[in-house]
């Protein structure tokens, strides 16, 4: 059966969960506008698991109604009952770099106590390169979640602050190696003479995959 706009609708109105999941699946083989209003609608199912995968998909389909998609985002963030589907509303906001969500995402991380929630939340507002992310992250660093450190060094990185890069020399000797990884791509992101004698030692760190990747950077800046 071919798909389309009237067999992916009648599927979303089944009230067969997995019919209504297969119609989610199916929704990005068809022309964006038209898949975006069906993704839009299935956001607001009343079982989780599809509410989830129709908000992940708005990472991409959001594009073709941002500020729809926007107010969408943000009423998942804020109001779906599972932290799962808050956590993708959280990935997608950072996907369509929406900065203006930022307030929302910030307010959302001191007010849960999800780690899953909070590392979406830390790598979305890393990927959205919004500046005033800076604090947040700082605090994110210092959580006691070794995950939500993790994800919170790879978004100073990626906000490209060199501010960060004292915090970040700070966690070059973590005893988890993959932290240690993680602060030496940070680093790296960063550059500049301080970063560079932070991966010089961490080039001799214990752990190979940790020395590999300051190592790799080190022979990028002298060739």
């Amino acid at each position: 059966m071919s798909i389309t706009p009237e067999t992916v609708s009648k599927l979303l109105s089944s009230e067969n969960l997995g019919d209504r999941l297969q119609a989610v699946n199916q929704i990005e083989q068809l022309p964006p506008a038209i898949a975006f209003d069906l993704a839009r609608k299935a956001c607001v199912d009343n079982n989780a698991r599809v509410r989830y995968a129709a908000v992940s998909k708005m990472a991409h389909l959001g594009q073709e109604d941002i500020q729809t998609a926007l107010n969408l985002l943000r009423d998942r963030l804020h109001n779906d009952p599972e932290v799962d589907v808050q956590a993708a509303a959280a990935d997608s906001l950072g996907a369509l770099k929406l900065t203006e969500a930022f307030d929302d995402l910030e307010k959302i991380y001191h007010n849960t106590k999800e780690w899953l929630l909070q590392i979406s939340i830390v790598a979305a507002i890393g990927e959205m390169g919004e500046p005033r992310a800076f604090t947040l992250l700082e605090t994110a660093l210092n959580s006691d979640n070794s995950l939500v450190q993790t994800m919170a060094i790879s978004a100073l990185g990626e906000l490209g602050n060199t501010k960060a890069i004292p915090l970040l020399i700070q966690n070059a000797n973590n005893s988890d190696w993959q932290i240690r990884y993680r602060v030496a791509q940070a680093l790296a992101r960063l550059g500049g003479d301080e970063a560079r004698a932070t991966l010089e030692i961490l080039a001799k760190d214990e752990s190979e995959t940790v020395a590999a990747e300051a190592t790799n950077y080190l022979r990028s800046i002298a060739n």
